[in-house]
């Protein structure tokens, strides 16, 4: 199917925001709103956004891309990630003026971008579905309980591992050390504020949750932790040895892919 772009300014508490969307021919009644993360603009890491925009609206699906305040081209002071709602409802209602068929929007995140999302997700009504990918719930006992599971206890069955160890070039002393931060991390209150805050706004949320996990990505483990030990209403989906930003092209064509079909799948 055609597409085409259209270039949008719009404003946010007083402060001009710039935005994307890639409108197909015959646009599908359900759009696509992209919320970035980081320090990070409305392309994306290795163009990733603008990518899988076009093969969505390829597909029917409109799909808006927008720089939060502060951050690209938009206008006003930066701000952490959990402060970014007022820029996300003003994205959703310039999307509904611009596309007239829309009904609905499913939010897609990556990282701390998919944490915001769903933190937005349950205040707005127009929001039916969220894809998450990699999102962020990092704390330092997170981390460190990620890190013993997935890092020490794998290194355990690598061959690399013992031939260091048999060469005497393994840094006993070191890596003692560092394990003790680790278990004592570990040890630490685990009903962190962030993780708590993540199941708290998905467990409000009555829409369709696709959840995108990484093999390679210390963020990814620690949320598929969360996700283990807690019970959420989400379709999960593991790329295996994908980075955090799904730096290659097949890496980057599977999340557009698996996005497409699940937007349209319900």
């Amino acid at each position: 199917m055609n597409a085409g772009q259209r270039a949008l300014r719009f404003m946010c508490e007083g402060s001009a925001l710039v935005g994307i969307i890639d409108v197909p021919e015959r646009p599908i009644q359900r759009g696509v709103l992209v919320v970035t993360g980081g320090p990070q603009y409305r392309v994306g890491s290795h163009r990733q956004f603008a990518l899988m925009a076009r093969a969505l609206a390829s597909s029917g699906v409109p799909v808006m891309r927008f720089d939060v305040r502060g951050m690209g081209d938009s206008e006003g002071e930066p701000r952490p990630f959990d402060d970014i709602s007022a820029d996300i409802r003003a994205a959703i209602g310039e999307f509904f003026r611009q596309i007239q068929e829309l009904k609905e929007v499913v939010i897609w995140g990556l990282c701390d971008g998919a944490t915001a999302a769903a933190f937005y997700a349950h205040t707005d009504q127009r929001v039916r579905g969220l894809v998450l990918l990699n999102p962020w719930v990092r704390t330092p006992e997170g981390a460190a309980r990620a890190t013993l599971r997935h890092y020490y206890l794998s290194r355990l069955g690598e061959l690399e591992f013992w031939k260091k160890v048999a060469s005497g070039n393994f840094q006993w002393g070191a890596s003692a050390s560092s394990l003790g931060n680790q278990l004592k991390l570990a040890a630490g209150d685990r009903d962190a504020a962030l993780p708590q805050r993540m199941l708290a706004s998905l467990g409000c949320f009555e829409g369709q949750v696709l959840v995108v996990l990484s093999g390679d990505d210390l963020t990814a483990r620690e949320f598929g932790d969360l996700m283990a030990n807690n019970e959420l209403k989400a379709r999960r989906v593991d790329i295996a040895h994908a980075n955090h930003t799904f730096a290659r092209r097949e890496w980057r064509d599977e999340v557009s892919e698996l996005s497409a079909n699940w937007v349209m799948s319900w």
